[in-house]
């Protein structure tokens, strides 16, 4: 089963990261306020990065090693994506 590590920017322009099976049913219950705690009073959120990954444990380290990095270096990660997204790499 593929599971994924995602970003989400947050009305207040924070970033949250976690991890799930389901990229938009996850995406769905974080905007409902019902993804998670930190979430749910920072809505609407916007998915602007994920990883695919083939189980729960790969997709969980790299949520953590995410989760360590600064703010600047995750914004380096959303940007290098969106960048590779519009040139079709």
């Amino acid at each position: 089963m593929e599971c994924y590590t995602y970003i989400l920017r947050c009305a207040d322009d924070t970033l949250y990261t976690g991890w799930t099976n389901n990229l938009e049913k996850r995406l769905k219950a974080h905007n409902e306020g019902k993804g998670a705690k930190y979430t749910a009073c920072r809505r609407p959120v916007e998915m602007v990065y994920h990883e695919v990954y083939d189980n729960k444990v790969e997709a969980m380290r790299r949520e953590y090693s995410i989760k360590q990095l600064s703010r600047k270096e995750k914004e380096l990660l959303i940007e290098k994506n969106m960048k590779k997204e519009r040139t079709g790499e």
